[in-house]
């Protein structure tokens, strides 16, 4: 059986309202013929990072290993104000993602046995579901088992104690027919649901993203659906009602992690209304243009580097 440590803090210090489970991994990325450029990342793991940045108490819960690639993530998730309690290390290899082209990207993954399938539920710290108010899922997590299995079983457990759940599949190449059910569970369970028109592509292996949307709608017609749109901006499906809202023009550096930036954000704007006293109706469209100003904001930065609250705040009042 593995050796799995927990990272620990100062037992007094409070728990997080948000958590992102799933994979934290490191992407080799081809940049000449024969050079490759590392990358901490995972989508679970930077929709964390992005809100932590924005100032929500947050946690990345999954396993890393103990080399080199794992101290990277370690660090990183320390520099990023992660509740380290969260994060797992286990003696196992490292969970790397080949991308050897980037336009588009492609990718490859390495990871048999590796550390991301250690992680540990019961190790994450005693009474965190009481405090956590939406806790995230995704990424190709989700297509690993048994860490799979480990995840749709907490997701579970966090419905039934009426924890907020927040989704986003970010459709990989690993994602065939094998994961459907994956996905129409997943999205029962959801309160809120972030997808892409290229991952709507890539899910449902049609071209037809309306019909795919409505499939998608269909397995849970209560979730709200966050559709981003690249450049057009995104949009919000929320029972019959529909907004959609443009980015605002910036100088675009990198585009990478601006969807997880922007699932962070819609979660960041929810929580921030929650704390604020009870709404009749979530205002939406204000949740939509801050998602989408954190989306644009990640949008400045190098690399999936997470945007900041003051960027945010720039960028809004252009949205």
């Amino acid at each position: 059986m593995d050796a799995v440590m927990s990272e620990t803090n100062k037992p007094s210090l409070p728990l997080p309202q948000f958590v992102s489970a799933g994979e934290a991994l490191t992407d080799l990325i081809r940049v000449g013929a024969d050079q490759w450029l590392s990358k901490t990342g995972g989508s679970t793991w930077n929709v964390a990072r992005a809100a932590a940045s924005l100032g929500v108490p947050s946690a990345f819960a999954g396993a890393i290993s103990q080399d080199w690639f794992g101290d990277e993530l370690y660090a990183a998730s320390q520099a990023g104000e992660l509740d380290l309690r969260f994060l797992q290390r286990a003696a196992r290899s490292p969970l790397l993602a080949i991308v050897y082209e980037t336009t588009p990207p492609q990718y490859n993954f390495i990871g048999d046995n590796s550390a991301d399938l250690a992680f540990d539920a019961a190790l994450l710290p005693e009474g965190w579901q009481q405090a956590a108010q939406w806790v995230h899922f995704g990424g190709i997590s989700l297509t690993r088992a048994p860490l799979a299995g480990q995840l749709i079983e907490l997701a579970e457990d966090l419905h039934n104690r009426g924890v907020k759940i927040s989704y986003d599949p970010n459709f990989r190449n690993v994602m065939d027919q094998r994961y459907d059910s994956v996905l129409k569970k997943m999205a029962q369970l959801a309160d809120v649901i972030k997808v892409s028109d290229e991952d709507l592509v890539g899910l449902f292996r049609s071209d037809d993203t309306e019909a795919a949307l409505a499939t998608l709608r269909g397995f849970n017609p209560s979730a709200t659906v966050l559709l981003t749109l690249g450049s057009k901006g995104a949009a919000i499906h929320a029972g019959a009602e529909y907004w959609q809202v443009a980015p605002p023009p910036i100088a675009v550096i990198d585009t990478v992690g601006a969807g997880d930036a922007g699932i962070a954000g819609l979660i960041y704007s929810l929580i921030q209304e929650s704390t604020a006293g009870p709404a009749a109706n979530p205002d939406w469209l204000q949740h939509l243009r801050f998602s989408v100003a954190c989306g644009s904001a990640a949008c400045l930065n190098a690399g999936a580097k997470p945007p900041q609250l003051a960027q945010v705040h720039a960028l809004l009042g252009r949205v």
